[in-house]
Formats: structure tokens, C-alpha cells, sequence
């Protein structure tokens, strides 16, 4: 019988998030049947939708709001119809296994239901919620310690989980005790089938010698603002040469945008919001620099960003804070910046024009990066391990899980 998945991601809609969807792909090669359960937005409107032999299914969301009675509510709201849509699913198509896509983690009380069918769970561990909670509010209190408990049920109750990374495996294993041979380390590279550099595009400089680029999420934590202020510091030193692009979308993008507007950057900082990925790519490809001012903090220590290697696969040299698996994954290919509050943003703007001076500098930690990229951190080199997880998972179910969905369809 065809083993049937199903990947249940609640903070991004399906195909636009690029980790999921790469899973997705790389399962349906391996023979599986997959089925996507995300949210329905502007961008992906439809109910539902059958893409390169995947099924998605997007349920309603309300309004993304700000403060804490949103966030419960949107949650709420997702679980409901998580639970819903998953129901319909089983009964529709049938499924052995759901894959839940951390934030939030809650996906696991979707998931328990279908136990007594045999269905097994495999939790995606995306991010560390508790440290998030951490880098925006800086607090240790209530809804921070109801975070951990959540973590730590969701460990307890999933068969398999997936970290991207080792900082993520070594929490899972100390604070919420799950085995390390339960865990497998997928981490997030981009595809060399499909993230290519093209030729650079000199009008994408806006009449300057250099271009600075950015892509990534723009929440509070990801330091765009540090990077404002690091373009100011830039024009106070008399440098007019340099333009600075930033691609994607978050909570703070609003705020951003007054930023530029009061500090007057208008002539040297352009924000593209979200964008089709060839445009994208033909920014990062005429970039000189690529950057990442991720702020200092527990979360973006131990986090991996896909920034990263995307800018290294397209041999870009990098400029970032030194954070743990920021250097793990660039090495070389990066100059790190002191995280210092006091020297942050004249050590990162320092630094930006010192490669921009450097060009035999840039080439070389470029070329390092793509190497990198290509030899050990793509896509590809992570497949291996996705598909141990769910082998790790096959190898021990029962049979239990296709009879209940197929009597369950007989009777419709």
C-alpha cells in the first residue's frame, strides 16, 4: 500500500513556505503521497489546490492582529480547523503519518486523535518558541513558561522529530527529554536545481557602484532596524556609493518604512516587500554584499537561517553579528561583527565598507561559500536524513492506520 502523508504547517501557506515545500517534493519522489494542510491568504486564495502531484488544502484564518488575546485567538482558530480539515482528509484520502511544522506547538492535539487509527506524528521543529518568545518580550513569565510546557508535550507525544539543526536537537534532548536517536537533523539548504544565480542587472543598483542586499523575514528580532541605522552610518561617513535592498515581509515592515521616511534614506535604502523568487534572485544576484543583522540574542544563536546559504550558494560574501550557527554555517564566506549594543552598528557598517574596498576579498569568501554550499549545506544533502525520519517511522507501524480510512471512505 502507497504510504500516505500528512504535513500540517499553520504560520505559512502552502507552496510559499520554501522548507516545506522541498519536503513535499522530495517525499513525493521517494513514492509517498503527500497532502499539504496550510492557511488560506491573499497570495494562495484557493480552498484547494493539486500541485506537482501534491495536495494542498488551505483553511480560513482570521485577521493577523497584534497582543496577546490575537495570538490566542488565531491559534484557536487554526486548531479548529486543522482538526476539521484533517478529519475530512482522513476520511477523503487517508493518511499514516502527520508531519506538524512548528510555530506554534499545538499541532500535536491535531495529531493525538488519530492515534487510535495507528497515525503516527513527526514534529518539524522550525523554531524554538520559547527563545522567540524571549527575543521579542525579553520576559520570563506566564505565557513564556505555558511556551515550555507546550515544547515539552509536543516532544512527549511525537514519534520522530526533525530539528534543522544541532543547537535544536541538543534542546530537544535536554530540556524535553527526548532520545537522540528520535531526532534527525534536516537542515535547510537551498536547492541547486532550482536556486540559481543569473546575470546581475546594474539598473538594480539605483545609479551606485554597490549594492547591499537583504532578504529574509522582518520581524522585531531580525534587526532591520539595526540595519537602518547602519545605512545612516554609512552616509555620515561620507559614502554615497552604496544602495541597500531589502526583500521580504514581517510585523515590523510598517514600522521600517516610517524608519526610512525619518531618518531620510530614501536615496540609499529601498524595501521590496514579498516578490516573485526570480526577482528576488536577480537582486541578490547583482548584490555585492549580502547581509544579516540578525539581532543578538539566545534565539538567533541557535538558530539557522536560510538567508545564509542562499547568499553563499550565489557567491555572495556575508557580514553578519557572530552567532553560533551563523559561523557554523558561512565559516569562511563571513566577516562577524561585534554584538556589543555599543559597537554594533559602527562595527557592522565598518566592516560592509571594508569588503566593498576589498573586491579580491569578496571574490574569494564567495567562492568559498558556493563551494560550501555545493559540496556539504545544499538541499539535497539533507533528503537523506527526511527520509530516515519517516523510515524510522514506517518500520515500526501498524497496519492499522489504511483499513480504518478505507472502511471509513466504504461507508460514505
Amino acid at each position: 500500500m502507497k504510504r500516505k502523508i500528512l504535513i500540517i504547517i499553520e504560520n505559512a501557506p502552502a507552496p510559499g513556505d520554501p522548507r516545506v515545500w522541498k519536503e513535499a517534493i522530495a517525499l513525493r519522489d521517494a513514492g509517498y503521497s503527500v497532502t499539504i494542510l496550510s492557511p488560506r491568504v491573499k497570495r494562495f486564495p484557493k480552498g484547494y489546490e493539486f500541485i506537482d502531484g501534491i495536495h494542498i488544502y488551505r483553511h480560513p484564518m482570521p485577521k493577523e492582529g497584534n497582543g496577546a488575546f490575537s495570538y490566542i485567538w488565531e491559534y484557536f482558530w487554526a486548531l479548529f480547523w486543522e482538526f476539521l480539515y484533517s478529519c475530512w482528509i482522513f476520511m477523503r484520502r487517508g493518511f499514516h503519518v502527520i508531519q506538524g511544522c512548528n510555530p506554534p506547538d499545538d499541532i500535536f492535539l491535531v495529531a493525538l486523535p488519530f492515534r487510535i487509527f495507528g497515525v503516527k506524528y513527526i514534529f518539524d521543529h522550525h523554531d524554538v518558541n520559547p527563545e522567540l518568545y524571549l527575543a521579542k518580550y525579553d520576559r520570563k513569565d506566564l505565557l513564556y513558561k505555558i511556551l515550555v510546557l507546550m515544547e515539552k508535550l509536543t516532544f512527549r507525544s511525537c514519534h520522530v522529530a526533525i530539528a534543522t539543526n544541532d543547537s535544536y536537537k541538543e534542546i530537544a534532548v535536554a530540556r524535553d527529554g527526548m532520545s537522540p536517536d528520535k531526532i534527525f537533523v534536516v537542515r535547510n539548504g537551498p536547492s541547486l536545481k532550482t536556486f540559481k544565480s543569473v546575470l546581475p542587472n546594474p539598473a538594480l543598483k539605483y545609479g551606485k557602484p554597490y549594492l547591499v542586499g537583504y532578504v529574509g523575514v522582518m520581524s522585531e528580532q531580525d534587526g532591520l532596524d539595526i540595519l537602518l541605522d547602519v545605512a545612516e552610518r554609512v552616509r555620515s561617513l561620507g559614502r554615497n556609493d552604496v544602495h541597500f535592498t531589502c526583500i521580504g515581509g514581517g510585523s515590523a515592515y510598517p514600522r521600517l518604512l516610517e524608519i526610512v521616511k525619518e531618518k531620510n534614506l530614501g536615496d540609499m535604502v529601498t524595501f521590496t516587500g514579498r516578490i516573485p523568487d526570480d526577482e528576488m534572485i536577480e537582486i541578490l544576484s547583482t548584490a555585492d554584499i549580502g547581509v544579516n543583522p540578525d539581532k543578538p540574542c539566545r534565539m538567533n544563536d541557535i538558530s539557522t537561517m536560510i538567508k545564509i546559504t542562499e547568499y553563499m550558494i550565489l557567491a555572495k560574501p556575508i557580514v553578519q553579528f557572530d552567532l553560533k550557527e551563523g559561523r557554523i554555517s558561512a565559516q569562511q564566506a563571513s566577516l562577524y561583527c561585534d554584538t556589543d549594543p555599543g559597537n554594533q552598528v559602527n562595527d557592522f557598517a565598518d566592516k560592509i565598507l571594508w569588503l566593498l574596498d576589498h573586491p579580491e576579498e569578496r571574490e574569494r569568501m564567495g567562492e568559498f561559500g558556493r563551494r560550501r554550499v555545493e559540496t556539504e549545506l545544499a538541499w539535497e544533502y539533507s533528503v537523506g536524513n527526511l527520509l530516515a525520519a519517516y523510515e524510522a517511522v514506517f518500520s515500526k507501524r501498524p497496519e492499522k492506520a489504511e483499513s480504518q480510512a478505507e472502511v471509513a471512505r466504504s461507508q460514505n
